[in-house]
């Protein structure tokens, strides 16, 4: 008997016949002799519209009300699915973060995991019930207040559980049949991958690419957790992430053995540009500004340090972090203006980042002429780049980002011929 825990994410459970869909999966995987935990997400575009909800409500929102606001979308999925399960004859049981073990720490609205104590889910199995569990959520170990785990948070949820549980497999189910060279609702053209390492899926994931979390896949890599990322609409092989050399897919005839040079482009509209203006060119100030920004809680993504001016003594550093923590950012970094000494702050959320990776990157020449050689000719002008053994990331005008996207995808060669199909949702 093996046990599998799968998670939906909200395209799969939108409406009441998504639910009943799901509901019906989730049992034909138990008659299948599986012990089943499942992980949901809101339905649909819940999550957005609780948000949208609360700005209308109040600017100044409590973090922490927030996340008691938020945690309710994924409870209502998790006891209608426990419902339609148990309408097709099946036992279930729904558990909230909380009531599942999920312990995190004091930070609300992106909480971290800090323990997993799945003994309400684990008996619920052996008795061969089935488990509902609420994803995004859990509970502080130091307030016992409910906590949420950011965007995205539910897929780490999963990955937690199957970490815990010693789950043979972890099923992330979405809205298309598994994880692409880029996304399919901006390359129609762009190709299916069957395997790919979470060293590479650990870099999509950190580009942009939605398909799965960037927490979840450092989870799964960390505790060796197979991933199978596929349809919730289809019975089609998804992708599967491999978190060690060591876990293969057997190689099928004719398939080539030689690894391609590139997986993907990823790309992502949800950052921001930071230009700290005028900062004293001295040693320890760039430290200065990052302890800040980590002070207000804020994740630092790309960064480029200027030349200082000549003469002046005089230099610029920019950086890119989420829209969603600039607010906090600035208001850290503008408190402290005086006492770091910078002249000024430009702040522009009309950026978007493209990224190439790809493990070919380590031992093939011209990756980097091709890429930017491609950018070129589409017209794309480069605000910041960033690169790592297999990854070349730039910056650029939001307009342009599709355009980018569609240019560097196929310059490599991964247009295919058929169009991906995307069974729901709205990417949003």
């Amino acid at each position: 008997m093996s046990l599998i825990v799968q998670k939906f994410g909200g395209s799969s459970v939108s409406d009441a016949e998504g639910i009943k869909r799901v509901a019906q999966r989730v049992v034909d995987t138990q008659a299948a002799g599986n012990q089943v935990v499942v992980v949901v997400s809101a339905m649909g575009d819940t999550t957005d519209e609780l948000l949208d909800l609360a700005n209308q409500i109040s600017s100044d929102r409590s973090a922490r009300e927030m996340d008691m606001l938020l945690s309710a979308g994924e409870r209502i999925s998790m006891s209608l699915l426990a419902m339609a399960i148990q309408e097709f004859g099946s036992r279930a049981q729904s558990f909230t973060g909380s009531q599942a073990g999920m312990v995190t720490d004091a930070i609300h609205g992106k909480a971290r995991i800090i323990d997993v104590s799945p003994h309400r889910v684990l008996t619920t199995i052996e008795r061969g019930d089935i488990a509902i569990v609420a994803g995004f959520q859990g509970i502080s170990q130091e307030s016992n207040d409910i906590t949420t785990l950011g965007r995205g948070g539910s897929d780490t949820t999963a990955v937690a559980l199957a970490a815990a549980l010693g789950a043979d497999v972890c099923e992330i189910y979405t809205d298309v049949d598994g994880i692409y060279t880029a996304d399919p609702r901006v390359v129609h053209s762009a190709k299916k991958i069957d395997t790919i390492s979470s060293e590479e899926m650990l870099e999509m994931a950190a580009s942009g690419s939605k398909i799965l979390h960037l927490r979840c896949v450092e989870y799964a890599r960390r505790f060796g957790v197979k991933l199978h990322v596929r349809s919730s609409f289809s019975t089609n092989e998804g992708t599967w992430v491999l978190p060690s050399p060591d876990d293969k897919i057997k190689i099928q005839e004719g398939e080539p053995l030689e690894q391609p040079i590139i997986s993907g482009v990823a790309h992502d509209r949800s950052e921001a540009k930071v230009t700290i203006l005028g900062v004293p060119d001295i040693p320890g100030k760039a430290a200065e500004i990052f302890g800040i920004v980590a002070g207000a809680h804020s994740n630092i993504d790309m960064i480029v340090q200027n030349i200082s001016t000549r003469g002046t003594g005089k230099t610029d550093i920019s950086f890119t972090l989420p829209m969603v923590e600039g607010k906090e950012a600035l208001d850290a970094l503008n408190a402290a203006q005086d006492v770091v000494g910078f002249e000024g702050i430009l702040y522009n959320e009309n950026v978007g980042k493209l990224s190439l990776i790809g493990a070919g990157m380590r031992s093939n020449p011209g990756v980097s002429y091709k890429f930017f050689e491609a950018l070129h000719k589409a017209g794309v002008n480069v605000d910041m780049i960033s690169t790592s053994e297999i990854r070349i990331s730039i910056v650029t005008h939001a307009d342009l980002l599709d355009t980018a996207v569609r240019a560097v995808h196929a310059a490599f060669g991964l247009d295919t011929d058929e169009e991906a199909t995307v069974y729901g949702g709205t990417g949003r």
